[in-house]
């Protein structure tokens, strides 16, 4: 039987019966509740207009991410609080202090992006709590949206100027108690228009749909599943949702690892591995993809996906990552690498699916020299041409391992055996790279595409290979700004 969807928004409990499974918040807003200050520009999560807040619970304490409204589906709310730019204004009718300071500070032109832009303030509003943000920190709050008449200058004066307003109150223990009294003790199903939308609340209510439904789509974050249905018009039939599944949204140390639940969003689980390896993954989390795209995909989505131009592969593989499969039959541990069978195909059983990914620590390997580096046409928010990973040990000066990887490089995320071949038990010399860099050529035929030409790629791969070692090289260090000068060669 179904159950309807429950969430909070603009102070009510609103119960939906009737909406397709597969409806996105942004639609809901506009078209059923005629809600539409949140604008769709693109409709695949790139340019922020849809730009919008959501409340929830995790692990009893209230977060408060913004979020991508046009690739999120509407049961995702349940048990959910929704703010928008109609939530702002004060009671009294008073402009809130984000909207303020894009008035003061000219932030708005033609005005369409201005809502996403004011939602994507709202959210760092929120978490700084009266605290200046830096640039640093406004620029990550404004990765994900795009303005195309004002230039961001006069927005990134008003992310100044907005809490040196006088501040507006946001009573977060009262929303996490309204949250509470709407948490389900079990799993449901929501069914509308012969669509049904499964939302486990175990790894074993998971399991079990898993083997009662095998050709369900397995929905985490729907930063790509969501374009499914928003670009590709596809028709996705009934959807498992990981979202509610406390056991998945875990993380813990453990035999020299770090355990990160598939349901762990990519900035959560970023944010952890860059404080255990922050001069190697600070710039890539800072450049993956957007700040409400880290929001709500899941590294374990990004795994499972497998695409072979993501970035959490590479460097995963590099350092010796596995995956964690579970299926109601049980669980089985597979090295990250051996997972990629193909372009789109991984080494999953029926009825299987990612439960975690596990990451070795620093500590765990010593003499590790390690780097990640990603090229693509635009710092913020943009889709690789070449990203790479690359890991070896040192014992004095011999290199006893040698692991590396790219994505952007063929059809899966691949290492190159040829290359950590003719570093395995050499010196890290400039001999044996040279010799590495020419072996990188028989280990990858790339294609040339939108992003960058063939020739491009592989000239990129040596490059960056010279980039490490010139990073990490025992003897006569660079100064830094001679390698940094070197890498836009």
């Amino acid at each position: 039987m179904s159950e309807p969807i429950r969430f909070l928004y603009q102070g009510q409990v609103r119960e939906l019966r009737d909406v397709k499974p597969t409806q996105t918040i942004l639609q809901h807003l506009r078209e059923d509740l005629r809600c539409t200050g949140t604008k769709e520009g693109c409709a695949e999560g790139d340019c922020g207009a849809c730009t919008v807040v959501i409340g929830s619970l995790e692990d009893g304490e209230l977060a408060l991410r913004a979020v991508n409204a046009c690739i999120q589906f509407t049961p995702t709310l349940d048990g959910k609080a929704l703010f928008t730019v109609e939530d702002l204004a004060q009671p009294d009718g008073a402009p809130h202090p984000v909207q303020q300071a894009l008035v003061e500070c000219h932030g708005s032109q033609c005005g369409f992006c201005t809502p996403g832009f004011a939602m994507s303030l709202f959210g760092m509003y929120l978490k700084q709590e009266g605290r200046a943000p830096s640039r640093c920190q406004i620029n990550d709050a404004l990765s994900g949206n795009l303005c195309r008449c004002t230039g961001y200058r006069p927005i990134i004066d008003a992310a100044r100027r907005m809490v040196e307003l006088p501040p507006v109150a946001f009573d977060r223990a009262a929303l996490a108690e309204r949250l509470r009294t709407l948490q389900r003790s079990h799993g449901f199903t929501y069914a509308a228009h012969g669509q049904h939308f499964h939302v486990p609340r175990t790894v074993a209510e998971l399991a079990a749909l898993r083997a009662d439904h095998p050709a369900a789509v397995l929905l985490a974050g729907s930063t790509d599943v969501g374009l499914w249905v928003t670009k590709q018009l596809r028709e996705l039939g009934d959807v498992i949702y990981l979202g509610q599944v406390a056991e998945l949204k875990t993380m813990h140390e453990q035999d020299g690892m770090l355990e990160i639940g598939a349901g762990v969003s990519l900035q959560d689980a970023y944010q952890a591995l860059a404080a255990r390896y922050p001069a190697e993954l600070t710039e890539l989390w800072q450049r993956f993809a957007s700040l409400p795209i880290r929001h709500a995909g899941t590294l374990g989505g990004n795994v499972a996906n497998g695409s072979p131009i993501g970035d959490s592969m590479p460097w995963m593989i590099a350092l010796g990552s596995q995956v964690v499969l579970t299926s109601s039959a049980g669980t089985r541990v597979l090295a990250l690498d051996d997972f990629y069978l193909g372009y789109q195909k991984k080494d999953l059983r029926p009825g299987e699916f990612v439960q975690a990914v596990r990451v070795p620590l620093p500590q765990s390997r010593p003499g590790l020299r390690f780097r990640t580096y990603k090229l693509a046409k635009r710092f913020d928010q943009d889709i690789s041409a070449v990203c790479a990973a690359f890991a070896i040990v040192l014992d004095g000066e011999t290199i006893v391992d040698a692991r590396i990887a790219f994505g952007g490089m063929a059809a899966t995320p691949q290492r190159a055996a040829q290359a950590e071949a003719a570093l395995m038990g050499q010196p890290w010399n400039e001999a044996v790279l040279t010799a590495a860099m020419a072996a990188l050529g028989r280990d990858y035929a790339p294609l040339s595409d939108a992003r960058a030409s063939s020739s491009y790629r592989m000239r990129t791969a040596q490059n960056l290979l010279r980039r490490f070692w010139l990073e990490t090289r025992l003897h006569d260090p660079l100064p830094a700004q001679a390698v940094n000068a070197f890498a836009g060669a």
